[in-house]
């Protein structure tokens, strides 16, 4: 038997400090996939048409099945982005510019979203997974990040339960919460299931009698530079309702250009010995910005029926003038006149931007209004499914709630 006279510990057979582990490349793909699912969900959802709105309810199961708070991030822009991918065309088509601002603009809109949703992400599931997504929704749903609050997965709620109401609302949050369980697969058998049913019996929301919406192919020159022959058109158009048995005609967002006692005038002055109201949008000015606002003009008087709750942030909304001390840009309303009156009917209104967002309809519909008045002016969206989404959001919510609707728009 021989000893180790070197006075040298014996090497150890194992190593106590334990060694660095690379990332996993399960995780990674794991990672992309989720990704790329969350992209397509967002690009599917929200194509233009109201059917698909319900493939949004993927979305909570992908984010409830992100390995760590970074995916999360990701399959939240993933999603966000694929569903407003019409942003940076439409930015460079309003200011005539390359695609860089609006690339900018677009990845700036997303950080609300992805900053909610990474936030309140948790690797523990169950019960706190499924609040955690439910405050998330919510916090989406309503100002400050309700602001951009786009895609919003409730939207589908009309597509799925049309003519239940609050109930079908509440009944599709709760179905969005149950998709970041571990019963999702159940879920979204029955989601598919019901979503088969609505596509079978889907039916578009129709205008009540006596009401027309006209859309509009006037491009940019609609709202800048109404001209007087332009104004003789849209009167004629009107009279051509009018003969066709309208009582009362929607014409599109800013169809009037800028509101002044000369075009009020015009118009009344027009509309001698037709009887008939039309509700167009304009533009209010003074000196410290602008209203975006629907009118209710007739032979015998001009009011204003709406101030826009929320106009376009950047675009128009600009609130950091204010803050400096400065004039201009279009004023947000945000709760002002959910609703509002014309002979007898109560409506809710609703101009461009928010149709894209949950509480200006939320809000009108809390008032149980009898007609949903939605006007646009999306010369802008050339080469985009903006509009398109637009009209699917605005027929889901009519569905939703059984509630008649009126269109009207300009390309």
């Amino acid at each position: 038997m021989t000893h180790d006279t070197s006075g040298r510990s014996p090497a150890p057979v194992f190593s106590a400090a334990p060694a660095r582990s690379s990332p996993s490349i399960p995780d990674t793909v794991r990672a992309v996939i989720l990704t790329a699912a969350a992209s397509l969900v967002g690009a599917v959802a929200w194509s233009g048409d109201p059917l698909t709105l319900p493939f949004a309810f993927a979305f909570p199961t992908l984010w409830a099945l992100s390995p760590s708070r970074i995916v999360a991030a990701l399959v939240s822009g993933g999603y966000f982005l694929a569903a407003s991918r019409g942003l940076p065309q439409g930015v460079a088509n309003y200011y005539a510019s390359d695609l860089w601002p609006g690339l900018l603009l677009w990845f700036t809109a997303s950080l609300g979203f992805v900053a909610v949703h990474t936030a309140l992400w948790t690797s523990r599931p169950g019960g706190k997974r499924a609040a955690r997504y439910g405050l998330a929704a919510l916090l989406m749903a309503v100002p400050p990040f309700g602001i951009v609050g786009w895609a919003h997965p409730l939207t589908a709620a009309g597509a799925l339960l049309p003519g239940w109401g609050w109930f079908g609302l509440a009944a599709t949050a709760a179905g969005l919460v149950t998709m970041t369980t571990r019963v999702w697969p159940a879920a979204a058998i029955v989601v598919g299931g019901v979503w088969l049913w609505s596509v079978a019996s889907w039916t578009d929301p129709s205008p009540p009698k006596g009401w027309k919406g006209v859309d509009l192919e006037l491009g940019q020159s609609l709202g800048r530079n109404v001209r007087l022959e332009q104004h003789h058109d849209l009167i004629a158009t009107v009279r051509r309702s009018a003969g066709e048995g309208a009582s009362i005609v929607v014409l599109p967002e800013s169809a009037l250009g800028f509101w002044t006692p000369t075009v009020e005038r015009f118009w009344r002055d027009e509309l001698r010995g037709v009887d008939i109201t039309v509700i167009a949008g304009s533009v209010i000015v003074d000196a410290r910005g602008y209203d975006n606002v629907m009118l209710a003009i007739s032979a015998v008087r001009a009011d204003i029926l709406y101030r826009e709750r929320m106009p376009v942030p950047v675009s128009m909304w600009q609130p950091w003038l204010a803050w400096s001390g400065q004039g201009g840009g279009a004023r947000a309303h945000f709760f002002a006149n959910p609703i509002v009156e014309l002979g007898g009917r109560r409506i809710a209104p609703l101009i461009c931007y928010e149709q894209l967002i949950l509480w200006p309809v939320l809000q009108s519909m809390l008032h149980a209004p009898e007609v949903i008045v939605a006007t646009g002016n999306g010369w802008w969206t050339t080469g985009t499914s903006i509009v398109g989404i637009q009209k699917a959001s605005v027929m889901a919510w009519a569905r939703l709630f059984g509630v008649p609707l009126v269109t009207a728009f300009n390309l």
